[in-house]
């Protein structure tokens, strides 16, 4: 299973909390000027899909990399292999991983979608403007509810069935990332920027 020894620190969650702020703020502010400016339905469904959709993958990245094990990765590691050192240390920051996602972009992806469902709603009412918008707002409320719900759910049976390869994807994701800025969330970098691949060595 995952590391089970805390990496959170007191710094770790005033930054966190700081971080949340600034994140929550500019989502918000980011779907309310896309729904008011742009002012057009279908575009603010997708955008409102798009969000459930990023709430729905972190939640499934936060969970298995609680359920990750670090022996294949470490052999991975050993190899050389693309993505594996990375996919190691998300293992071995798990907690922090796990807040980020489950929580972080969870909790702000959810109350984002709420408040863009309240500006579709107002959309739709200029559209249709004898529609009860209490009802509106029921309905669509509840519609968000049931896809997060249900995303969340069948997100969870995938991420703890096959923990190690949404892991390692994930790694991938941020071996290419760092291939490409020389920047690491996990290893600071001393004197020189690299593209190539590390090793964990621990």
């Amino acid at each position: 299973m995952g590391n089970n020894k805390s990496t959170v620190s007191g710094r770790y969650i005033f930054l966190a909390g700081i971080g949340s702020f600034i994140i929550a703020v500019i989502f918000t502010l980011f779907s309310e000027t896309f729904a008011s400016k742009l002012n057009n339905l279908l575009l603010s469904f997708v955008f409102l899909v798009i969000i459930i959709i990023i709430n729905i993958v972190a939640d499934i990245v936060g969970t298995a990399v609680t359920a990750a094990s670090h022996a294949p990765f470490n052999a991975k590691a050993a190899k050389r292999i693309e993505g594996a050192p990375q996919g190691l240390q998300l293992i071995k920051n798990a907690d922090k991983v796990a807040n980020i996602a489950n929580d972080i972009i969870g909790d702000i992806t959810t109350t984002v979608s709420g408040a863009l469902g309240i500006s579709i709603v107002v959309q739709i009412m200029r559209v249709g403007p004898q529609l009860d918008q209490f009802w509106l707002n029921v309905l669509l409320t509840a519609l968000i509810s049931v896809l997060i719900v249900t995303g969340k759910a069948v997100g969870k049976k995938i991420s703890l069935s096959h923990p190690n390869e949404i892991i390692f994807f994930v790694g991938i994701v941020l071996a290419k990332i760092e291939s490409i800025t020389g920047y690491s969330p996990f290893h600071k970098r001393r004197g020189q920027r690299t593209n190539k691949r590390w090793v964990n060595r621990e």
